[in-house]
């Protein structure tokens, strides 16, 4: 559906396709222009005149997310779009704004905010070739090292070494860039563009790098932290963590697989599991906790009753909890501002589904997005579910891959999906009649993929055509076998192919040596 376009917007299209044009006069249009001028050259995709917008902004603030945002010219929101070239011309736009002639006592931009870009799967630049936030990580920390270089090497004005500008970025660090953006952060202090890191990501980096890392990231600014595939961050490195930093604006916080696993669990583990929590409660903003495939039997409510702040969005994924912990979120003060939350890899049927309705009950008024994959529900569960879904009348995303139903079932729920009236995306297993009889779940990937893929096609047909009819043609259904996007995965995962093969190889070499000083 084509959004609508004001005349305005329309003329300042007309002006920037005429790239040599536009870049001619550029001093001589109006300031109050420029907002409007860098939403339609991103739309069209002229980097030469971003180039030249940023190189010579006028204002205070270039804040990229609201620039590209709904605007009252033009209500397509174009933040999503991670084009290449337009990235590219705002990080070197900004670069030569600081070595523009005019005098530097005339620039008054001192704040670039870049965390409103979104990282999505599907793009519609005409280029095709996006700029993800690893390359924007990467790109920022080349640029400010360049223009160290140049300033040093160059008779600049010294006004330039006054200019002070704080650049708002989510860093996403790995083996592979993590050198660059430790020299970048290192030089802050000299370099007219400062590295303000609001949110953080490290994939495939060793812990004593992850360390001192984080701490040249400056905490004390530090909104949201991912710490995810591939970084060895156990339970007492986490209390060392944060024994040591303070983060009192952090907001989200995701750990690695098996940060916690209580099956071998001392006294002091005991302790130290305490302690994380206290040191939880300590950070007032924390609302967003993801601590995915660690083993947590028994021990939720000791590492999240001390936090002071509800949380609005919980991932506690497959980590095997049982009756007392599912008690506890339901009984919480945490389930009455629940907005996402996250129960795959649990037998809910089974195990407590009076319990985890109730969860369900209390976080109804509230709740945004439900993820129940790998929960063993069946099409004798089904007219349960949508009795404990009917008060969720808020919910936009409902992910249920892995569980073993039948086309039949999914047909009964997808006609309760119309009646949810905000329901956007919807993620559904393959029916079970699809696979061979006597398919055993969960599904290992070596199955995953052995179904009738011609059936399949045609039951999706079915599933749509039911919320065609009921003319909810906003909800988006799919079948993504290997889980949802990540595109910090897509962007680095030749690096994370890399360091899982050598992973292996080493253990591999580790038992071999273990053998023969045996034999």
């Amino acid at each position: 559906r084509a959004t609508m376009k004001s005349l305005r917007f329309i003329s300042a299209e007309a002006f920037v396709s005429n790239a040599e044009f536009a870049r001619k006069i550029l001093g001589s249009v109006a300031h109050n222009l420029f907002p409007l001028l860098f939403k339609a050259s991103y739309l069209l995709e002229q980097g030469e005149v971003i180039h030249d917008l940023v190189k010579n902004w006028p204002f205070v603030d270039f804040n990229v997310g609201k620039l590209l945002g709904t605007t009252v010219d033009y209500q397509e929101d174009l933040s999503h779009r991670t084009c290449s070239v337009c990235l590219e011309s705002c990080l070197t736009g900004l670069r030569d704004y600081v070595l523009n002639h005019p005098s530097p006592y005339m620039k008054r931009l001192k704040v670039v905010d870049l965390t409103g870009i979104k990282d999505v799967e599907v793009q519609f630049c005409e280029c095709k070739k996006t700029m993800g936030r690893w390359a924007r990580t990467q790109l920022l920390s080349k640029l400010c090292l360049e223009l160290l270089v140049y300033l040093q090497q160059r008779q600049c004005n010294p006004g330039t070494f006054e200019i002070s500008i704080d650049v708002l970025i989510d860093l996403f660090v790995t083996e592979r860039n993590y050198e660059l953006v430790v020299q970048a952060l290192l030089k802050k202090c000299y370099c007219p563009l400062k590295i303000c890191c609001v949110a953080f990501r490290s994939d495939n980096l060793a812990l004593q790098k992850f360390f001192y890392i984080i701490k040249l990231a400056d905490p004390s600014l530090l909104r949201k932290l991912e710490v995810v595939h591939n970084v060895r961050l156990e339970m007492e490195h986490l209390e060392m963590l944060f024994s040591s930093i303070h983060f009192p604006l952090l907001m989200s916080l995701t750990l690695p697989a098996r940060t916690f696993n209580v099956r071998r669990f001392t006294a002091t583990d005991e302790q130290m599991l305490m302690n994380i929590g206290e040191k939880m409660g300590e950070m007032t903003q924390l609302t967003e906790l993801s601590m995915s495939f660690s083993i947590l039997t028994g021990r939720i409510q000791k590492l999240l009753s001390p936090l002071k702040t509800p949380l609005k969005m919980l991932d506690v994924s497959n980590c095997s909890l049982n009756h007392a912990d599912i008690a506890y979120l339901a009984n919480s003060f945490h389930a009455n501002h629940l907005e996402v939350l996250d129960l795959s890899g649990h037998n809910i049927p089974d195990l407590y589904p009076s319990i985890f309705f109730k969860l369900l009950s209390h976080s109804s008024s509230v709740l945004k997005s439900l993820t129940l994959e790998d929960c063993n529900i069946q099409d004798t569960h089904v007219n349960m579910l949508i009795l404990g879904l009917s008060p969720c009348q808020k919910l936009q995303e409902f992910r249920f891959l892995g569980n073993p139903l039948s086309s039949q079932a999914l047909k009964q729920l997808f006609t309760f999906f119309c009646e949810l009236p905000v329901l956007k995306n919807v993620e559904f297993p393959v029916p079970r009649d699809c696979y061979p009889v006597g398919i055993t779940y969960p599904i290992d990937d070596t199955h995953l993929c052995r179904f009738d893929h011609q059936k399949y096609e045609s039951i999706a047909k079915e599933l749509n055509l039911i919320l065609l009819q009921a003319n909810r043609e906003d909800v988006k259904a799919s079948t993504p076998l290997f889980g949802s996007y990540d595109a910090a995965v897509q962007e680095t995962n030749n690096e994370l192919g890399a360091y899982l093969i050598k992973s292996f190889k080493e253990t591999l070499e580790k038992f071999t040596t273990s053998l023969n000083k045996m034999v």
